[in-house]
């Protein structure tokens, strides 16, 4: 495990602060999936019909596993320590670091995954053009985020001053991340979306529907 010191004079304070909640809170963090599984649960599936079914992934920002492990994806990014350490112990290679700055050559991957990260990165627009460098020539970047337009993205947003997760949280609509995602160079967009009401309603799995602007989790697929 990389040293508190070294990592933050790595990640800069900024960055260190949007990642601590996450390394004093990780038992929180895990508890969030076991209490809302079928949130969980639809998440993945939306996610899932978008990625490549063969080729070298990455998950930017793989937390603790949740995702790259059901999704069968091998390799994760991740700037905080503790959470590298239980993604490794579920199986992913973890490498320590940041979206803005990628630790890769260029066109190493197929796909690249990145689920409610781009609320925690300090430059979404560098984050995108980084993912951008890293893909193939025919790579996709998934992207999976609350929709701050939607109902739970409107909660989230008026109340993450009171979360230890979102407080440094950035909340953006679909429209933001789209436009974001052109300047980097992305063209073609697909979108799924799922998450229908409100969470603590949700007893079973959500249902996933193409487009967006009714759901309040959003799947993007952007071609390279």
């Amino acid at each position: 495990m990389i040293d508190q010191g070294i990592i933050g004079n790595f990640l800069g304070s900024e960055a260190m602060a949007r990642i601590q909640p996450f390394e004093e809170h990780s038992v929180e963090y895990e508890k969030w999936f076991v209490d809302n599984k079928f949130v969980y649960q639809s998440e993945i599936m939306a996610i899932r019909g978008h990625l490549p079914k063969k080729g070298r992934g990455l998950e930017i920002g793989v937390g603790s596993g949740r995702f790259a492990v059901p999704l069968g994806i091998a390799e994760g990014l991740e700037p905080s320590p503790k959470m590298a350490e239980v993604a490794r112990q579920r199986g992913i290679s973890v490498t320590e670091g940041v979206a803005e700055d990628l630790p890769f050559a260029d066109s190493e991957f197929d796909f690249l995954l990145m689920v409610t990260t781009i609320c925690f990165v300090d430059d979404l627009d560098l984050s995108f053009k980084e993912a951008y460098r890293v893909l193939k020539e025919t790579g996709v970047l998934v992207i999976g985020f609350i929709d701050r337009e939607s109902p739970v993205g409107k909660i989230y947003n008026k109340f993450k001053e009171h979360s230890v997760f979102y407080r440094m949280a950035t909340f953006y609509s679909v429209d933001e991340v789209l436009a974001s995602l052109e300047k980097a160079g992305f063209r073609r967009f697909s979108f799924s979306q799922t998450v229908f009401n409100e969470l603590k309603k949700i007893t079973a799995p959500e249902p996933t529907r193409e487009g967006y602007g009714e759901g309040s989790f959003v799947a993007i697929k952007a071609e390279k």
